[in-house]
């Protein structure tokens, strides 16, 4: 079984990371903040002004562990990694049926079919537990919905049928899920539907650096196995895009991050005062709401969960790896069709 490894993510601006014997060190204006063992690393985050010596990156390199340079928003911008490793027969494979567009078509299917299945159970999972009738009566309404969506699925003609499909019900489910937010924080949580690029108000601005997250973890765990991250089946490609990447993480998108979302706000662990507005009406996390969410990412990737294929408990930090496995299995052929990792 592979162990998890952390992940350092280096957010305080001016930072600098640099090499020493065998340790990773962080100075801000000179001063030691942090020293890491190299061996206890799988990957290097940098949000933002963050500077990193040659022979970091060097070592970095040589060690098999990849560096991810983010804006301050968790927008991705660069990522450095050394010699591309995994089975060169593997990627000839997964561009041969990129081009198939049968088997492109299942993979997709597969993929929304986990993402809509996953988001329906926070729907409902939040409807049993609602104290206002009004809110339970909302969540069932679109969990409803999004079965619906999911029973369409198998019998979408083509790409852009399943993409319609996942369309609608992500306005369903964006719709619903602020019901879930706890009434006191709903003010300064109130959310219109997905907004991205910049995210609008304080939900999409948590929910954008998550998933920003999420997306690493999916890209490590797909060139792990071999796959080349940037061929997907569902996401169009276009350069620069982490397409397969953007495929994995779909179905971990609500258990990952919206409910960890939820989590955070409900608890009173992230409020109105961890956000700052930029001119323009762009909403993002300041730096003391980064280290929060960062800080329970790693903490909810520790926890354990069954999965329901190998009947064994598994850390969640685990499962973009096994169904990246998954992913290369079908794509070899060993697998008739891909089997998302569905939440009970």
């Amino acid at each position: 079984m592979r162990q998890i490894l952390n992940t350092l993510y280096v957010m305080t601006p001016n930072a600098y990371l640099h090499l020493d014997n065998d340790t990773l060190r962080i100075d801000v204006e000179h001063e030691k903040k942090m020293q890491v063992p190299l061996h206890h690393i799988g990957s290097v985050v940098t949000f933002g002004n963050v500077m990193v010596s040659p022979a970091a990156m060097h070592r970095c390199a040589d060690a098999g562990i990849s560096l991810v340079l983010l804006d301050h928003n968790g927008r991705f911008k660069a990522r450095l990694e050394g010699a591309v490793s995994g089975n060169i027969l593997l990627r000839q494979a997964q561009h041969r049926v990129a081009g198939e567009g049968g088997f492109a078509l299942d993979m997709a299917r597969a993929v929304i079919a986990g993402k809509l299945r996953n988001a329906r159970q926070v729907l409902l999972r939040g409807a049993r537990e609602a104290d206002d009738p009004e809110d339970g009566k909302s969540m069932l309404s679109a969990a409803e919905s999004l079965g619906h969506s999911i029973r369409n699925l198998p019998h979408a003609p083509d790409m852009d049928t399943v993409r319609g499909i996942e369309g609608e019900a992500a306005k369903t489910y964006f719709s619903a899920l602020p019901n879930l937010v706890r009434k006191s924080a709903r003010a300064a949580f109130a959310m219109n539907g997905r907004s991205r690029r910049p995210p609008r108000d304080r939900f999409n601005a948590l929910l954008s650096f998550l998933y920003s997250m999420v997306m690493n973890d999916c890209r490590s765990a797909l060139e792990s196995v071999g796959l080349d991250p940037q061929l997907g089946f569902l996401h169009a490609v276009r350069p620069g895009r982490a397409a397969l990447a953007l495929d994995l993480m779909e179905e971990f998108r609500s258990m990952l991050a919206d409910r960890l979302a939820l989590t955070l706000i409900n608890r009173g662990q992230i409020g109105e005062a961890d956000f700052q507005e930029r001119e323009g009406g762009a909403v993002s996390l300041d730096g003391d709401g980064r280290k929060t969410v960062v800080v329970a990412y790693q903490e909810r990737k520790q926890e354990e969960i069954l999965h329901p294929l190998l009947e064994t408990k598994t850390p969640i930090g685990l499962l973009p790896f096994l169904q990246a496995r998954f992913m290369a299995r079908t794509i070899r052929g060993e697998m008739e069709g891909y089997l998302p990792f569905l939440v009970k």
